[in-house]
């Protein structure tokens, strides 16, 4: 059965980095949920106009499509999934689904939106974001602090299991 791996959290958390070495690692398709994004969606972001749940669905919906387009082999999202209605709709008729929730100190985070350049969404979202962000029960929960090679390391033994 195809597993699907959702590398979720806040602005700026590393999620679509972290992602894409996850989805190399465990050699399955990596989507980022940045490219679903509609032309006013980033343009809303990037004046720091935190969106709306109507401004989500059709993006979440978009990448459900894109999910079950990867049926056969799984892959792994990049994907804020905020909250539990966000998180059931994004994988709404997915039967395997493992939520990695990359947290860390709010001050770490923010230096890390403030330095990257040409990303839509600023500084500005942070605060809505962690605000909004319910985390799952069942995730696994990752701290972000260290290097990229750290914090993948650290994802894959945790998504092994232990003993693995």
């Amino acid at each position: 059965m195809a597993e699907f791996i959702v590398v979720m959290g806040v602005t700026g958390v590393g999620k679509s980095t972290i992602g894409r070495r996850l989805a190399a690692a465990l050699d399955l398709p990596f989507l980022d949920a940045d490219d679903f994004h509609s032309d006013e969606a980033k343009a809303k972001m990037h004046a720091g106009i935190p969106l709306t749940d109507a401004d989500r669905a059709p993006w979440l919906d978009r990448m459900n499509q894109a999910m079950h387009a990867h049926a056969s082999t799984g892959a792994v999202l990049a994907c804020s999934a905020l909250t539990d209605g966000y998180r059931e709709r994004l994988t709404a008729g997915l039967d395997d689904v493992r939520f990695v929730l990359l947290t860390g100190d709010p001050a770490l985070i923010l230096g890390r939106v403030e330095t990257r350049r040409g990303h839509f969404a600023g500084a500005d979202l942070l605060p809505s974001q962690f605000a909004t962000l319910v985390p799952p029960r069942d995730a696994l929960t990752i701290d972000v602090s260290g290097t990229p090679d750290e914090i993948t390391a650290r994802t894959l033994v945790a998504l092994r299991g232990p003993g693995s």
